[in-house]
């Protein structure tokens, strides 16, 4: 592998970026990609993966080279040099790579893989709450799977056209689209809209301009179906974001009826109107939320989904910086902030309308723990359906939703 100085260097601006200023990994290399336009493909590829690689393995490298903190250009050459070694890459000789000592490299990551939060790259206090959350040998066996990279899923959208004739499509531009093989059974009912890709700029191709697909994982695409729709009900909702299960919504409701896509951020809503008009979704609506919102929209709605804020602990194979964002502290706020939203805004669903509360989190505390505590506090107006936990095992993003019926 030959590498090319002006290509590490972005890799290490692109780290500094994120763990020294703070950017969001995704928008980090987003910015730096941006700001390169004369990067070919091979030269934008490495470095959005060999940034993700270094940010998901950090502290896993850090100890190999004795320093687990540091903010200088050496200290992330050192990481960079240490990270291909351990994949038995051989470097370049070049001045920034001095004082790279491969045999204490090799020894270091020897002793440390038998430690499960330095084998698995992670902060003491996730391990911990891993652990007390879900056991020793669920946690294990999930965070191992959530540092393997995603798979990058499509969702066809089915108002403009069949996974079949977009398969052909894609293939004329030497594009391969896959159905999802995993034998699991919970992926049965999005089988015929999902297919799988090769990592790579999907953003371009004209397929995505003219809203024939959308990037969202398999999982993610289980909640739309999850809330039991029909053609012509007035669905809410209410944490849309720039509305990717909206517009799974819309196309499940064949663009019959009316979805109110609201959210406390004006921005997620004008992108998400955009991507409505790009999708054909005439039936969605956007709300900015205020203090009259909930009350205007009381007992309107068939259907209500709270996609709530979360800690995001099951996606984190596509946002691995998060590992070093979140904090014990954070996840016990965003737990009040669940709490908040789902013993509020229930006001909005109509009696014997369906409500389902999700997360894309593996930890019970944020999931089966808030459903319970919300059933418990509300006994005579809602009654439990079902619930769904989806593990990163299974082959995707973690998830978790459960249903309720108003009564």
């Amino acid at each position: 592998m030959k590498f090319h100085r002006n290509l590490v260097q972005t890799v290490i601006e692109t780290l500094q970026q994120i763990f020294i200023s703070g950017l969001y990994a995704d928008r980090a290399i987003e910015q730096v990609l941006k700001q390169n336009p004369r990067f070919g493909s091979r030269d934008r590829r490495f470095i959005a993966e060999t940034t993700y690689e270094i940010v998901r393995w950090m502290r896993y490298i850090s100890l190999c080279v004795s320093e687990e903190h540091g903010t200088s250009k050496s200290h992330y050459y050192k990481l960079f040099a240490a990270w291909h070694h351990l994949k038995g890459i051989e470097l370049p000789d070049w001045k920034e790579f001095d004082g790279i000592h491969k045999n204490e490299i090799s020894k270091k990551a020897a002793q440390i893989k038998l430690i499960r939060k330095y084998r698995e790259s992670i902060p003491d206090w996730l391990d911990e709450i891993g652990i007390a959350e879900l056991g020793e040998a669920v946690w294990e066996k999930e965070i191992h799977e959530l540092n393997k990279e995603a798979q990058v899923v499509l969702r066809v959208n089915t108002l403009k056209i069949s996974a079949e004739e977009l398969r052909n499509k894609l293939s004329e531009q030497g594009i391969e689209a896959e159905t999802l093989s995993n034998p699991s059974p919970v992926w049965g009912e999005i089988k015929g809209a999902a297919l799988i890709v090769k990592r790579q700029n999907l953003y371009h191709l004209k397929e995505y301009k003219q809203g024939l697909f959308e990037i969202q994982d398999a999982s993610s695409q289980l909640i739309a179906p999850f809330l039991q729709l029909k053609e012509g009900m007035t669905v809410i909702d209410a944490c849309a974001g720039a509305g990717g299960k909206s517009l799974h919504i819309a196309a499940l409701m064949k663009n019959k009826g009316r979805i109110i896509s609201m959210d406390v951020e004006e921005r997620k809503l004008i992108e998400l109107k955009k991507r409505a008009e790009r999708a054909g979704a005439g039936m969605i609506q956007t709300q900015l939320i205020n203090s009259d919102t909930i009350n205007k929209l009381k007992n309107t709605a068939d259907r209500l989904l709270l996609d709530v804020p979360c800690s995001g602990l099951g996606v984190i194979r596509r946002n691995p910086d998060a590992k070093w964002k979140l904090s014990l502290d954070f996840i016990n706020k965003v737990k009040k902030t669940q709490q908040e939203i789902i013993c509020t805004y229930h006001q909005m669903l109509k009696p014997g309308g369906i409500m389902v509360y999700a997360t894309c989190s593996i930890l019970p505390g944020e999931n089966q723990n808030q459903a319970e505590l919300f059933l418990n506090k509300n006994k005579n107006i809602f009654e439990f359906i079902k619930e769904r936990k989806v593990m990163p095992s299974e082959g995707f993003d973690g998830f978790y939703m459960a249903a309720f019926r108003k009564l």
